[in-house]
């Protein structure tokens, strides 16, 4: 069941939590995200492939329960917020389930002062997450629409260490390269040179790879989340740890 749901798709914590009180982000509508975590911490008991996804970071989890993911969905969406499931955000996206987020997060080990990278802002909720966790979050959103709205809400909620902008994030963000942690949140059909480049050695790349949803049969398990180490030397290692379905990564078109 657990794979069925994911394709149908610490003090430094605690001064974060304390701080967020004054920032709109204090414990309106906690016990639901507390009630979200612990479906998480139970479904990851059943997540296999040969890793162990028993323990999940603490560190992940408290930022899950500080974070109000109902500020980033639409007001529609808002009662269904803290359910394991994706949800519409509007210009053909979605925000990923929570779930996917926490176990993405969790392989990106992401360390405090760490400069993290993140490809595809949708409503910011994952740039959230990831701000409390690292010391600086760059991200990028195909969409500027998107990418404005998203900022907007960072920005109103006190999560001052996230840069958004507008762009093909294919490329990555060459400007604040290089990154200790890369995530992408749309799937490529391959990993993009770019990104690899712009990850440094002992860096973490975790991102979806593969077809198209709709360009292949039904039933058909089109990706596979990739986690990817880079060695001191520059070289890189891949994993496949889970399948997965997220909507395609979205590039520029060439102007004609």
């Amino acid at each position: 069941m657990l794979r069925a749901a994911i394709v149908a798709l610490g003090a430094g914590i605690l001064a974060a939590a304390a701080a967020a009180g004054e920032n709109g982000r204090g414990p309106e509508r906690g016990s639901e995200r507390r009630r979200m975590v612990e479906d998480i911490e139970r479904q990851s008991l059943s997540i296999g492939n040969g890793r162990d996804f028993a323990q999940l970071d603490a560190r992940v989890l408290d930022a899950m329960r500080t974070v109000p993911r109902h500020a980033f969905v639409p007001a529609s969406a808002s009662p269904l917020a803290y359910a394991d499931r994706p949800l519409d955000i509007g210009s053909g996206q979605t925000i990923s389930q929570p779930l996917v987020v926490a176990l993405m997060t969790h392989l990106l080990q992401v360390r405090p002062g760490d400069r993290v990278l993140e490809i595809g802002t949708g409503s910011g909720y994952q740039a959230a997450v990831l701000s409390l966790l690292a010391g600086q979050v760059y991200s990028v959103e195909i969409l500027p629409e998107l990418a404005a709205k998203a900022a907007e809400t960072l920005s109103r909620l006190g999560y001052a260490n996230v840069k958004v902008r507008a762009g093909d994030g294919y490329h990555g963000w060459a400007e604040h390269a290089p990154y200790d942690r890369i995530i992408v949140t749309a799937a490529p059909e391959h990993v993009p040179p770019a990104l690899l480049a712009q990850l440094k050695p002992h860096g973490r790349l975790v991102i979806p790879v593969g077809a198209s949803i709709d360009a292949v049969a039904p039933g058909v398990e089109p990706q596979d989340l990739m986690l990817i180490e880079k060695a001191g030397d520059g070289t890189a290692t891949s994993s496949r740890i889970i399948p997965v379905r997220f909507l395609p990564l979205t590039r520029d078109r060439p102007r004609q």
